[in-house]
């Protein structure tokens, strides 16, 4: 069993007396809601006691009725405007979106990638400059990328660009096996599927990766089935704000969303080091996670989707090319990574967390987050630094887009998490590397093999992507995860983490 680490040791009296204010203003007005829930009940008690004080039981009925037979009309009427509103709030009221299960696609041994043998590859191609190669050498050590990370079939093989019958086979490999086994693990039948979402940025074929999964499963001609491409490594979140209006028009339906990104027909062949970049930290990985808006599944779910929040910041001209599919003066493709890049992700997140707080925040959180604003704004004091919301309070568990280190070391500064709040993404980029928008999942499983997971926690998944985009998506567990009851890409070597890189 893992056990959070205790960060308070070492801390000063006066720090610690602090905290303990802190944690007891915001149990204090946290709580304040159910307090007075409490306090209103029993001053009815107590006005009810001295009623009947005063009368006896039998004159206050006959008081009561009275009244009622001199007020009916008003009564009535707004006993039937209550009832309607209840009727109309139960009919209209957004459907509850469950997920019933997910699973991550882990490729075959023979697939793994060591630095070794992708500096291999990289030389048997006959492109690459000796500096270049040099480079991606350097960028892999820095990268926070193990040495078991899998490169998709057609990479490895022995043609210098893969053949598009290749890719579409990668493809194949990792989108059915995602999908065999979340079927399999939720029982549910592939005809019961009412709607489908894949989403996979570069590698986008006609047919489509959707019409490729009816044809497989042989599903429903009534299925809608949609294909987003494009949208980068937050197309995962953006493919479940999708399902999830789907399930709120659609009732007792199934939907069905499958994350991946094939880089194989954009390894990139040429010796731009923007371009190169992507070479060195993409790699093969796929999800699928199986939602329900059905209330009958919420017993047998493992979360539920709270809210989600999408960020779109590709109105300004540095956010909209900070990654960019484009041609090298050579006429090469590859996708090319901007130096901005992290400035964009930042200003992005920030966007995001500032719609996002005020829906998720404790009110003691929001409370001294307006306090600050107004001293440094209104009151102009210098002095007041602005202040943080501890979004720890907000959520027990973070699954961060493991884009690369830089990216992970900003965000846990920025947010100030822990160590142990970071692992789950920092370990999915060591051992799968920079899956895309499948990462995420790969992280909520990892933190589920370590059997963290509790029945309410909160689980805020975050994901950045081209254009620029910063998507989140807030979860509660319904239920203690047991891994051992269950097959998961990590269960098999979950002992050997979390390692120090």
């Amino acid at each position: 069993m893992d056990t959070k680490k205790n960060n308070n040791n070492n801390i000063l009296p006066s720090r610690s007396r602090l905290n303990h204010l802190n944690h007891f203003f915001h149990f204090l007005i946290t709580h304040a809601l159910y307090l007075l829930l409490f306090i209103i009940p029993l001053l009815g008690a107590l006005s009810a006691h001295y009623f009947f004080t005063l009368t006896t039981f039998q004159d206050a009925i006959l008081h009561t009725w009275h009244l009622l037979k001199l007020n009916l009309p008003p009564v009535l009427a707004c006993t039937s405007f209550l009832l309607f509103l209840g009727y109309f709030y139960s009919k209209n009221r957004p459907r509850n979106v469950y997920l019933v299960d997910f699973a991550c696609y882990k490729p075959k041994p023979e697939l793994m990638g060591s630095t070794e043998r992708y500096m291999e590859r990289s030389r048997q191609t006959n492109i690459f400059t000796e500096e270049n190669l040099s480079f991606q050498k350097k960028v892999l050590e820095r990268s926070g990328l193990g040495e078991k990370t899998y490169f998709p079939e057609s990479i490895l093989g022995g043609h210098a660009k893969p053949r598009l019958d290749e890719v579409r086979k990668d493809a194949e490999v990792a989108i059915f096996g995602c999908i065999d086994e979340v079927l399999d693990k939720s029982g549910v039948k592939a005809e019961d599927v009412g709607i489908v979402v894949v989403n996979s940025s570069v590698f986008d074929p006609a047919p489509s990766l959707s019409a490729m999964i009816v044809r497989r499963y042989k599903l429903v001609s009534t299925v809608k089935s949609f294909n987003l491409g494009g949208m980068g490594c937050s197309a995962g979140l953006i493919s479940i704000d999708l399902a999830k209006h789907l399930l709120q028009a659609s009732p007792n339906c199934y939907a069905l969303v499958v994350s991946t990104e094939i880089q194989s027909l954009n390894w990139y062949l040429g010796n731009d080091r923007s371009m190169l970049m992507s070479n060195c930290i993409f790699r093969l990985g796929g999800a699928a996670v199986l939602l329900s808006n059905r209330p009958s599944d919420r017993r047998r779910s493992k979360y539920q989707l709270m809210r989600t929040v999408r960020t779109h910041t590709g109105a300004h001209d540095n956010s909209h090319s900070c990654v960019w599919l484009k041609e090298d003066d050579g006429g090469t493709l590859g996708v090319a990574l901007s130096k901005d890049l992290m400035a964009m992700a930042g200003d992005a997140l920030k966007t995001n967390i500032t719609t996002l707080g005020p829906l998720v925040l404790p009110m003691s959180e929001q409370l001294l987050f307006f306090l600050t604003l107004v001293a440094r704004k209104v009151l102009k004091i210098k002095k007041v630094k602005p202040y943080i919301p501890d979004f720890k309070k907000a959520f027990e568990h973070f699954c961060i887009h493991a884009g690369g280190k830089a990216v992970l070391d900003a965000i846990e500064k920025n947010l100030e998490l822990t160590e142990w709040h970071m692992e789950p993404s920092r370990m999915t980029l060591y051992r799968f590397g920079n899956t895309s928008s499948s990462s995420l999942w790969y992280e909520l499983a990892y933190t589920e093999a370590k059997e963290r997971i509790t029945k309410g926690d909160r689980i805020w998944q975050i994901a950045f992507g081209s254009g620029f985009k910063c998507n989140s998506a807030v979860w509660r567990a319904l239920k203690n995860i047991n891994p051992a009851m269950e097959k998961n890409p990590w269960m098999d070597e979950i002992h050997e983490f979390p390692v120090t890189n």
